[in-house]
């Protein structure tokens, strides 16, 4: 028996979930025929679907009809939920579309369609409610070709459309010609290969062909063949009834049993689903749908075994919200809880803002954020709002552009050359190497290309996500001894911030594709609020009663349209939108003015390097970074060197005559390059203009004492015999090192602590108020005094020492400090002498150790 698994996809309220429920019921899968808008639909059992009558969660059934075993996906058919949609797509062998016969081809359906297209997913085409509709088939027949594609073919016609299928391509053409008939192993093929497009009208309510198209589909569908070696894609996350974590995926080779180990983790209990029940089993095959517990670290998109990439979907939402939770909750918790529902849906792009402590997440449309609130108030009993919402623009370049990042604290080294290029709208990132092995070894290239691939990178224009590039790999540089792997991720980040400031840039936003049907004496009202909103449209050749008008508008200017639109026909125009995509902002200076971000005060995002001399690191700006590089620029515009050879050449071959006077005069002529005139290659030095600033070094002075074992054996007898200790020793080590040493030391916990900062020798000593850790006093005066000072930060840290790097410090561990200490002592015979100072119990402690 064959397995085919096929998702069911449409407009919203084209009949998707009927067809689905028609078809359950004619192969005995259930044995009442439910209805969507009676609230007992088989497949809509969440009660948000039935209350609304729409499909919001994509989930599964299982039928057999004659010898094909199908697994067949309702999926969401409303534009808000798409990203559902979308996500299921990957595990599918086939498509039904469904299109409704009153509205036809409809702004979403196109939509799907192009995702069908750029999925490669064989798809039949079922028109449902013929029995209501007042389209003839011709017609409907006539719409589909101009709209979808060419090749979609009537196989409910009593004509032979042997002939019809054979016009879609050569060689099937040749064959029909010799034949008068098409073998079902070609219909068959034609159809994976998408070559052919079947189309079945019917009625899905009232049954009408919905017999004769599942006969179709046993006919002219074929099982995929899956390799031997285990590979998976997990499509879903969900929790059960119980609250336990299920990982949804489809085995695309091989099988997978009980107790199968990923990483830590291991499969505890495989279900088949089928509506809301299921069915344990121990073994499950390539080609199966099923539902894994025991996984908790895999997420949506992923692959196991063979299956490496990761899924990255066309559809993205375009709207920020923020979430307003209730005054009286714990932040913490609520923030832990909403984290689960990002899991289930990546797209949602919840994220916490530390500095404003708000929460964000990603919709697409109202109906969205009112299936959330309520999923929250059910789950968590949190009653959440959302705000107003802001456009989520994104960002691209115009010119290519070479970006270079350096970054080199004391110990530390890497730099990083990317050549960013301009790519067509809607393709996306896309990251390649060009880089010799023997400039820089595979592994750190494939580091790179990782740190490029594993964060949603902003750019510079407002701090939008970037989009719509080529990134490529052209020179690298590592340390064999100071490089880690930390260093070329700081380096890789910078380049391309470097690169996105050195080019021009160009601001995008999204755009609506909309179906507007509307009385025709509103058309003059129409027509210019889609003007007033920058809108493109087409208007129908013949106009009746009522007017379709089709286009693309901004998101931003139209979002609220379709209220307008109810308002001002009475309730009598429809409205539907989808996006479309996103194209150049019409206003960009305008949005970049209200968003006031400044690219270059972003110290979690910086655009500069980092640089070492005489033993310090120090900032330096990004467009001073070409004075300071160690790699020479990789990329030279091709038209321009071109050029210039063509008109070296053009000189020496203008003049024949002349050019024999020069060879019998001063000998043969050098034949050079356009090459042969670039500077040679010097060592960069700094320039005059960016000298090395004065050098601060904090130092987390309990930190310090708990890593080094003769301060931790002594504060255990007496703290503030250690801590007197460190401070002498620090005083030694800012006589030898010439700068600001500030020792931090924790008092958060003393009640009523106002804080206090003393001189102590030649350093400064600050005891931090209550409520605030020596982490935080750092955090801050690193920000403060980045401008003044070249900071580095003395902690073993490991979070703390992530979040100074970021503000343009440099890191030292304790012990980094401890060994630099002892090798400044070393060198340093006439140190001045230890301090007398008695520490309590020391005297005791080293009698008895004599």
């Amino acid at each position: 028996m064959k397995k085919c698994v096929i998702g069911t996809l449409a407009h919203v309220d084209a009949g998707k979930t009927t067809l689905t429920e028609s078809l359950l019921y004619l192969t005995g899968s259930i044995r009442k025929l439910g209805r969507v808008d009676h609230g007992d639909a088989f497949l809509d059992y969440d009660h948000q679907e039935r209350e609304r009558g729409i499909t919001i969660f994509s989930k599964q059934s299982l039928l057999q009809y004659q010898d094909v075993e199908i697994t067949l996906i309702d999926t969401p058919g409303h534009v808000d939920f798409s990203a559902e949609m979308e996500r299921t797509l990957q595990v599918l062998d086939y498509a039904i579309l469904v299109i409704s016969g009153l509205d036809g081809v409809q702004a979403h359906t196109q939509t799907i369609w192009n995702l069908l297209k750029t999925y490669h997913i064989p798809t039949f085409l079922f028109i449902n409610k013929m029995d209501i509709s007042h389209y003839q088939k011709s017609d409907l027949m006539k719409e589909l070709k101009e709209k979808l594609d060419e090749r979609c073919v009537d196989l409910t016609s009593q004509n032979d459309f042997y002939e019809e299928i054979a016009l879609c391509d050569e060689t099937l053409l040749d064959y029909y010609l010799e034949h008068q008939s098409l073998t079902e192993i070609m219909i068959q093929d034609a159809i994976i290969q998408r070559q052919v497009f079947p189309c079945f009208f019917g009625s899905a309510l009232k049954m009408q062909e919905v017999d004769s198209f599942l006969e179709s589909l046993s006919l002219y569908t074929k099982e995929k063949n899956y390799p031997a070696d285990f590979g998976a894609k997990v499509y879903k996350i969900t929790r059960d009834e119980q609250g336990q974590r299920l990982t949804h995926l489809k085995i695309m080779g091989g099988s997978l049993h009980v107790k199968t180990q990923f990483g830590d983790e291991k499969v505890d209990q495989i279900r088949k689903y089928s509506g809301h029940k299921y069915t344990v089993v121990n073994e499950v095959y390539a080609g199966d749908i099923c539902a894994v517990k025991g996984l908790k670290a895999i997420q949506a998109g992923s692959g196991l075994g063979f299956e490496e990439h990761a899924f990255q979907p066309h559809l993205t939402p375009y709207m920020n919200y923020r979430i307003v939770l209730p005054s009286d909750c714990d932040r913490f918790q609520a923030m832990s809880q909403l984290r689960q529902l990002s899991e289930e849906d990546p797209e949602l792009h919840m994220t916490y803002h530390e500095e404003t402590q708000d929460m964000t997440v990603q919709l697409m449309g109202e109906i969205q954020i009112d299936v959330l609130k309520k999923m929250i108030a059910e789950r968590f009993h949190l009653d959440v709002d959302f705000d107003q919402g802001q456009i989520i623009y994104k960002e691209t370049i115009l010119e290519t552009v070479e970006g270079v990042g350096h970054f080199e604290p004391l110990r530390h080294y890497a730099e990083v050359h990317l050549l960013l290029e301009p790519a067509p709208l809607g393709s996306g990132l896309q990251f390649s190497t060009n880089c010799s092995e023997n400039m820089l070894d595979k592994h750190w290239q494939r580091l790179i290309l990782t740190h490029l691939e594993e964060k949603e990178h902003i750019g510079v224009l407002a701090g939008f996500p970037i989009t719509d590039m080529k990134i490529t790999i052209l020179a690298g540089k590592a340390h064999q001894k100071h490089t880690e792997g930390g260093d070329f991720r700081q380096a890789t980040y910078r380049a391309l911030r470097q690169g996105l400031k050195s080019t021009q840039c160009q601001l995008l936003e999204p755009y609506y594709q909309f179906y507007l049907d509307i009385p025709a004496e509103y058309l003059s009202k129409a027509i210019y609020d889609i003007e007033s909103m920058d809108g493109e449209f087409i208007l129908p050749e013949t106009m009746d009663q009522n007017v379709v008008i089709e286009g693309k508008a901004p998101v931003a200017k139209m979002r609220h349209y379709q209220l307008e639109v109810t308002h001002y026909t009475k309730g009598k125009g429809r409205m539907y939108c989808s996006l479309k995509g996103y194209e150049p902002c019409l206003h960009q200076d305008d949005v970049i003015q209200s968003i006031q971000y400044d690219s270059e005060k972003d110290i979690n995002n910086p655009t500069g390097s980092v640089f070492c001399s005489h033993g310090a690191g120090f900032y330096v700006k990004w467009d001073e970074v070409k004075d300071y590089m160690h790699i020479d620029f990789q990329y030279s515009p091709k038209l321009t060197q071109e050029y210039q050879k063509e008109s070296y050449a053009s000189s020496l071959h203008g003049d024949e005559e002349l050019e024999e006077i020069f060879k019998r005069t001063y000998g043969e002529i050098k034949r050079r390059t356009f090459h042969d005139f670039q500077p040679a290659l010097k060592e960069h030095v700094p320039s005059m203009t960016s000298q090395p600033k004065a050098e601060c070094i904090l130092v987390d002075g309990y930190n310090v004492i708990h890593a080094w074992p003769e301060l931790k054996d002594l504060a255990k007898d007496n703290l503030d015999g250690a801590r007197f200790r460190l401070l002498d020793m620090m005083c030694n080590y800012q006589g030898y090192k010439k700068c600001l040493l500030i020792v931090v030391f924790d008092a958060y916990q003393v009640k009523q602590n106002l804080g206090s900062s003393e001189q102590y020798h030649n350093i400064h000593v600050v005891y931090t108020k209550e409520s605030q850790t020596a982490d935080m006093y750092i955090e801050r005066v690193t920000h403060e005094m980045a401008n003044q000072y070249h900071i580095t930060v003395v902690t073993s840290d490991a979070l703390e020492q992530l979040i100074v790097t970021g503000a343009g410090a440099y890191r030292m561990s304790s012990r980094e400090l401890k060994l630099d200490l002892e090798r400044l002592n070393k060198e340093h015979h006439n140190h001045q002498q230890a301090t007398s100072r008695n520490y309590l119990l020391e005297d005791i402690k080293n009698f008895k150790n004599d």
